[in-house]
């Protein structure tokens, strides 16, 4: 178990170094600089904000002293937000986008498990038809869409909602819906599937036939086993949640870090746009790493290979 962990952590850290080594590439190869604007700035002030910012040095001295910044958890000085660092501003607004994405999740775990539950109980029934209808819908119409709509039709017609804002617990309603909407589609698609091969298998008939009550049959047995794409796709359901973040925090006035993100592309500002690339790349990182850890936590196949291996 320990020697499984060990190398999931060390993968972990070769693929944080390439992120942030492409991260810090790319930027550098972007035309034009961050200085660059529709008001003309004098040379000696162009010099000087190079100097300041190390963009006068060579190219590996930049890269190494980024480097060694990045190890001391340093992300550098925002251009844009005078006298702020990088690793402030992205703390101060992902308290906001955390809580969305916290809700956004439970949620989708919590519907998407139970449509597929009911889907596959009810297989080729009513329930089933309308749950996969309303996975196709969710998985086909895009988030930012969806955001409109639910904008359109519960904040302009029927004012239930405010239109923006995120002051209020009625607020989290149409974000969390538009964030949770193709995550919870998938999630009841692979629980419908996996459970209904788990329904017919031998040991569930055992089961029935030793007559075991169908509450134990369902939540030790079917359910467990068939949950496990579930647990392997959390962690892709992670990175589609935070990466749906950005255009939602945009859509409903949401101040997290993907607004934050957005508005540091539109103002070239590069130690942000960088820091929170790798933040965010960290974020997923974890959700998978997690997501493989609790794969191993309920599949006890898992724990004795890595044994074995070890």
């Amino acid at each position: 178990m320990f020697r499984y962990v060990l190398s999931k952590v060390f993968y972990l850290l070769v693929s944080l170094f390439i992120l942030v080594s492409a991260t810090f590439f790319l930027m550098k190869a972007i035309p034009g600089d961050p200085f660059q604007s529709e008001k003309k700035v004098p040379p000696e002030i162009r010099a000087r904000l190079f100097e300041q910012y190390g963009f006068d040095k060579p190219l590996y001295v930049q890269y190494g002293k980024y480097l060694g910044n990045i190890v001391q958890g340093d992300l550098g000085i925002s251009m844009k937000h005078v006298n702020q660092d990088v690793t402030g501003l992205i703390l101060k607004t992902f308290s906001v986008s955390l809580k969305l994405g916290i809700i956004a999740i439970v949620v989708s775990l919590i519907v998407g498990v139970l449509l597929g539950m009911l889907a596959a109980l009810y297989h080729r029934k009513l329930i089933d038809n309308v749950a996969m209808v309303l996975a196709v819908l969710g998985i086909a119409v895009p988030s930012f869409v969806l955001a409109a709509l639910l904008q359109f039709f519960f904040a302009f017609k029927m004012h239930i909602f405010r239109v923006a804002g995120f002051e209020t617990p009625l607020d989290y309603v149409l974000p969390v819906a538009a964030l949770s909407a193709q995550p919870i589609a998938f999630i009841a698609r692979l629980t419908r599937s996996s459970m209904l091969e788990v329904l017919h298998a031998d040991y569930i008939k055992t089961a029935k036939a030793k007559g075991l009550n169908w509450f134990t049959i369902m939540f030790r047995h079917v359910v467990r086993n068939g949950i496990m794409p579930v647990i392997t796709y959390m962690g892709p359901m992670t990175a589609n949640i935070v990466t749906g973040s950005v255009v939602i925090e945009q859509v409903f006035g949401i101040g997290g870090i993907g607004k934050q993100f957005v508005e540091s592309i539109t103002n070239r500002d590069y130690p942000l746009i960088m820091g929170i690339t790798i933040f965010y790349g960290v974020l997923l990182m974890l959700a998978r790493l997690v997501s493989d850890l609790l794969y191993v936590v309920v599949d006890p196949r898992v724990k004795l290979s890595s044994r074995k291996e070890g």
